[in-house]
């Protein structure tokens, strides 16, 4: 149990993270208020791991126990993970030192180690880990330094940093700042504003011609020309000179691409669903067996890949006769593509001289300049190969991209749709005799729709692809291409990254709802069943909530009873929680006396008189309680309970649910902290000689704060009282419980929220809405419980 984060299941007392009985020590039942005969008795009954309500740890992000997926977080692309955060939540050290290291060092070595994977996906990973701690000055990897620095000292500011270092990742691999701005906002954020937009792309364009400077700079020894601006470069499209019949596309055209994209988007929804199985498989079968079986699987991944390509270099590949254009030499040929020297290299590969081996020219070859062969030789491939070659390595990459090393999917899966297109090119050109197409286009369009069936993206690939190619005459069959190829693969499954979000288990929010779920109201989908502090609480009382539970909120409440007099008689403790229930209420007619006191001169001195005569009029002893004329009850009056007793079984259903006037909210980091710190005053003084924080004491642990499984509890008086209220949010965001479920959706996507209370017209919280109330699964469970019920 040392050091685990999990709640404790309240039937038989394990934790329902590491399955680990927990054993207390009597110091530990003191502060709880609990003997050992009366623990079971003392918590509430509750199975808080299956609570669908507020499973969070961090602000204002929702905490994924991977108990069901224990893959590394430097494993695959990263692009799920960080698509995770930016739309509100957080998967556990995604956006580590120590991942970013293994992410850099991992892919140097499973791209070498001709694994076909790409490092695309992996750079925007990284970009994002930088964006995160870089203006943090700070990293739980290396703890003995630090910096005071005082900015960017919260959640939605590491949010904007980790949405521009993801498109800073985009811009560096393909050259493409733009394209890497849309990418961070259309796969990414779910919250975004204009004054992030600028920023996002100054950081593009300063990623991106960073890469130009050093990358020229080393290989040209030109410093500052400027000449290659990203890693992944498709060269230029550009016909002969002397083929005065080429055209790079005509409007003819544009019904093949709309077929190509038909067909890339069923091939990507194959890719998808036999992925998800294969993903599926390893959830189950290996990763909860011990590391060194990822290992060996990822090694069998290697060894098979090496095999599948020697075997299919020597047996498949076809020996076709060199042109005059290229100078045979050893092991590879350099041939000059176009006329901008866009240069690339074919393999003899055991082929008698004038020859090369047109299977070893794909396999051999980085996947980058195997892409340039596909885009700019022609006459290169024969239709047989490039289908083989498509089939082998559909196969090799669907297998591959999910082991436990880090891979992308971008360049896979532009190689393979160039093939692809390749192939669509060779077919026309040879079968149907359409000599005017253009290959290069053909094999870009295939790699186009093939990534789009797999991806699903569309507005940021498009104009990645254009300024990767540096051909704005592309622009409408790409689009064109990649809208039917997100189409046609919608209607099978999900793109490949939320796929695996979604076996990972995490409640993504799309960007908008159905139509028809506006048929549910707020009061359908919230959670009624809610765990409360008071404004003046108990130590003894938050430390057994903040044990017993893995809210990451609670709400800040009162009750409402008929005989709060007899109360206040009794104990300080209630008493000073109905004062503050009556100070915090606002009426008219008390805004309108305090108004008329205030004001040094009153338009009306006839209502300013009554006004006055009404309040002398009226005995201190005799005033009815305007709060009791507003808060009258159809309810019983509630039981004798003091604010530090735990709910029983034995309540009824109006004990149990009873009226909760609604204050405010305050966050579990800010609980732990007012403990730690002993912020808190004895029963026999006043709440104004509690210590006071102020902000920068409360964030100074950001972004790690204590946890309450840490706290020393001897240190703890059980009997003092924490007022809460000057640390509170007393004015969130709140709906009423008649609002539309799209308007609760607008609301909690737009505000980037965390919590939505749920509060009704006389200022009762009837329940509370959080981001897995509102993920597409939920909402479809409870309309057909809506329909049941009509």
């Amino acid at each position: 149990m040392a050091g685990c984060r999990g709640s404790l299941c309240c039937c038989c007392r394990w934790c329902c993270c590491c399955g680990d009985r927990e054993t207390r020590t009597p110091e530990e039942l003191t502060i709880l208020g609990e003997t050992q005969e009366e623990e079971d008795e003392i918590l509430p009954r509750k199975d808080y791991e299956s609570l669908d309500y507020d499973r969070c740890i961090n602000d204002p992000y929702l905490e994924v126990l991977e108990t069901m997926d224990s893959k590394p977080v430097a494993a695959g692309s990263g692009i799920p993970e960080i698509k995770c955060y930016l739309n509100g939540v957080k998967v556990p050290g995604i956006v580590r030192l120590r991942t970013l290291l293994c992410k850099v060092f991992g892919v140097l070595f499973s791209v070498a180690g001709g694994l076909f994977v790409g490092k695309e996906g992996p750079m925007i990973h990284s970009g994002a880990v930088v964006g995160a701690g870089l203006p943090q000055f700070q990293s739980i990897s290396l703890r003995k330094i630090q910096f005071n620095f005082p900015y960017f000292r919260s959640d939605r500011d590491k949010r904007d940093f980790v949405s521009a270092g993801a498109a800073a990742g985009v811009a560096a691999a393909f050259g493409a700042p733009i394209g890497g701005t849309l990418f961070s906002l259309e796969e990414g954020s779910s919250f975004w504003n204009q004054g992030l937009t600028w920023r996002v792309l100054f950081c593009s364009m300063s990623a991106t011609f960073t890469l130009n400077f050093f990358r020229s700079g080393i290989q040209f020894g030109s410093w500052g020309s400027f000449q290659l601006p990203g890693l992944l470069n498709f060269g230029e499209f550009k016909c002969s000179d002397s083929d005065k019949k080429c055209h790079l596309w005509t409007a003819m055209d544009l019904g093949f691409f709309i077929a190509m994209g038909v067909i890339g988007g069923l091939l990507g929804a194959t890719f998808n669903c036999l992925n998800k199985r294969l993903a599926k498989y390893r959830m189950r079968n290996v990763h909860p067996k011990p590391k060194l079986v990822r290992v060996l699987e990822s090694l069998l991944v290697s060894l098979v890949t090496t095999v599948v390509v020697f075997v299919a270099s020597m047996v498949l590949g076809e020996c076709r006769q060199v042109t005059s254009a290229a100078q045979v030499g050893n092991d590879s040929i350099p041939l000059q593509v176009t006329s901008e020297d866009v240069n690339s290299s074919i393999k003899t590969f055991f082929c008698p001289n004038e020859t090369y081996n047109d299977m070893a020219t794909l396999f051999f070859n980085p996947q980058e300049s195997a892409i340039l062969q596909l885009f700019h030789q022609d006459s290169t491939f024969s239709p047989v190969t490039l289908a083989l070659f498509f089939i082998l390595y559909f196969s090799l990459a669907c297998w591959t991209y999910g082991t436990s090393v880090p891979s992308g999917l971008f360049v896979p899966s532009l190689l393979c749709g160039a093939a692809f297109g390749r192939l669509v090119a060779n077919v026309l050109k040879s079968y149907i005799g359409l000599g005017h197409i253009y290959s290069g286009t053909f094999a870009l369009i295939g790699a186009a729709a093939f990534l789009g069936g797999v991806v699903r993206m569309t507005i940021s690939l498009t104009v990645i692809l254009i300024e990767s190619t540096n051909e704005i005459t592309y622009g409408l069959p790409i689009m064109i291409t990649l809208m039917v190829a997100k189409w046609t693969g919608d209607f099978f499954n999900k793109g490949i990254y939320d796929i695996h979000v979604g076996l990972r288990g995490v409640p993504l929010l799309e960007w908008e709802t159905e139509v028809e779920m506006d048929k549910l109201r707020a009061s359908d989908i919230m959670e009624p069943n809610l765990t409360y502090v008071y404004p003046h609480t108990r130590i003894q009382s938050l430390v057994s909530i903040l044990r017993t539970t893995v809210h990451h909120a609670f709400p800040v409440v009162t009750e409402n009873r008929g005989n709060e007099r007899e109360f206040m008689k009794g104990n300080q403790l209630i008493s000073n929680n109905i004062k503050f229930k009556k100070s915090s209420i606002l009426t008219r007619a008390g805004e309108q006396r305090r108004r008329s006191q205030s004001m040094k001169s009153y338009p009306s001195s006839e209502l300013r008189n009554m006004c006055d005569e009404h309040v002398t009029s009226e005995e201190p002893g005799e005033k009815e309680d305007l709060l009791q004329q507003m808060l009258e009850r159809r309810y019983t009056p509630y039981p004798n309970l003091y604010p530090d007793q735990s709910p029983s079984e034995d309540w009824t259903m109006e004990e149990r649910f009873r009226p909760l006037t609604f204050h405010g909210l305050i966050l579990r980091s800010q609980l732990v902290t007012l403990l730690v710190r002993g912020v808190c005053y004895s029963e026999s003084q006043s709440s104004a000689n509690q210590p006071r924080l102020s902000y920068a004491e409360m964030a100074e642990d950001y972004p790690r704060y204590p946890d309450i499984h840490d706290l020393d509890l001897t240190l703890l008086n059980p009997r003092m009282i924490v007022d809460v209220t000057p640390y509170m949010n007393p004015a969130p965001f709140t709906v009423s419980p008649n609002t539309h479920v799209s308007q609760v959706f607008n609301l909690f996507r737009t505000m980037g929220l965390r919590h939505l209370p749920v509060v009704n017209a006389v200022g009762e919280i009837v329940g509370v809405i959080t981001r897995h109330n509102l993920t597409h699964e939920f909402l479809q469970a409870r309309l057909r419980q809506h329909y049941q019920t009509l």
